[in-house]
C-alpha cells in the first residue's frame, strides 16, 4: 500500500503552479519504542515541567518560550509574535532560485520527501518543470513552513518525479577539509591492491545490506518476556582487535586478498 501524502499544496515557478502531494521519503514506523514506567506499579510515568526557582508544577497554558540574554535574563516570545514573523503561505512551494546539483555539499541535505503532482491538470506543468531540471542538472530552493518551522528545501528530479530535501543552515555545517594529505601522493602498488581489495568486496546494493540486528534482537526478546520463556542471545563470534602495529602497508594488503580469496572459495 502505497504511503498517505502528509502534505499537499503547490509548486510555484514564476507564472507556473500546479498542485502537488508531498511525502516523508523515510520512515521510523517500524522502530522500536519504549515507554518509561513505574517499576513498582507498571504504569507509565507522566512528565510535568516545574519552576526551577520555586520547585513548583507548571501548567502547560503557563509556559512560554525564552530567548536566555544573560544569567538568569531571558526575553519571552509569545506564540503570536512568532507567527507574525513566520512565512506568509505554508502551502506553496515557491522557486525563487537554482543552483548547479553537484554545488550542493550532501551534509546540507536532511530529510528526503517524494513529490507528486495531486491532480491531472498540473501533470504536464510538473512533468516539464522536473524534465527542465534534470536537462540542466539543477536544484530548486524555496522556503517552506514543514514540521511546525520554516526551512529552507532543495527540489531534485527523480525519476518521474522530484525529491524535496530539508536543508540545513549554513551554521550548522561544520568544515571539514579531510586528512592532510601525504607527501607525493598514495603509492601506486599499494593503490592497485586496494582498488582489487575494493572489486573483490564489491556487490549489487540491497536494502538488506543495512538491516537493523540490534532491533531483531529486541523483538526476540520482547516476544521471550510475553511467553514468560528464557530469551536466546545469539552468539556473535568475538571480532579479533585490529592490528595497531601494523608497519607494512602492502603485507597488510596482500594478507586482505588472500583472506578474501579463501572465504570465497569456501
Amino acid at each position: 500500500m502505497a504511503p498517505r501524502s502528509f502534505w499537499k499544496g503547490y509548486l510555484k515557478l514564476s507564472l507556473v503552479t500546479c498542485r502537488v502531494a508531498m511525502t516523508p521519503a523515510t520512515s521510523e514506523r517500524e522502530k522500536l519504542r519504549f515507554h518509561t514506567l513505574n517499576r513498582a506499579t507498571g504504569h507509565r510515568v507522566v512528565s510535568r515541567y516545574f519552576d526551577e526557582g520555586t520547585g513548583k508544577a507548571v501548567d502547560e497554558a503557563d509556559a512560554a518560550r525564552g530567548y536566555q540574554t544573560g544569567e538568569n535574563s531571558y526575553v519571552l516570545l509569545e506564540d503570536e509574535e512568532l507567527d507574525a514573523i513566520a512565512l506568509d503561505s505554508t502551502r506553496t512551494i515557491d522557486i525563487d532560485r537554482f543552483v548547479p546539483r553537484d554545488s550542493v555539499g550532501w551534509a546540507y541535505l536532511d530529510a528526503p520527501h517524494y513529490l507528486v503532482p495531486d491532480d491531472e491538470v498540473g501533470t504536464e506543468a510538473f512533468a516539464v518543470i522536473r524534465e527542465a531540471m534534470a536537462q540542466s542538472r539543477t536544484a530548486a530552493l524555496a522556503r517552506l513552513v514543514l514540521y511546525r518551522r520554516e526551512r529552507a528545501v532543495m527540489v531534485e528530479p527523480r525519476g518521474r518525479g522530484l525529491v524535496l530535501w530539508t536543508l540545513r543552515y549554513g551554521d550548522e555545517v561544520r568544515r571539514f577539509d579531510g586528512a592532510p594529505a601525504a607527501d607525493g601522493g598514495p603509492d601506486k602498488a599499494a593503490l592497485a591492491l586496494v582498488k582489487k581489495l575494493i572489486a573483490e568486496r564489491t556487490r549489487p546494493w540491497t536494502p538488506d545490506m543495512v538491516e537493523d540486528p540490534v532491533q531483531d534482537a529486541l523483538l526476540g526478546l520482547i516476544a521471550a518476556k510475553r511467553s514468560k520463556r528464557p530469551a536466546r542471545r545469539p552468539k556473535a563470534a568475538a571480532a579479533p582487535e585490529p592490528a595497531s602495529n601494523v608497519v607494512n602497508i602492502m603485507d597488510a594488503l596482500k594478507r586482505s586478498l588472500s583472506a578474501g580469496r579463501r572465504r570465497g572459495g569456501k
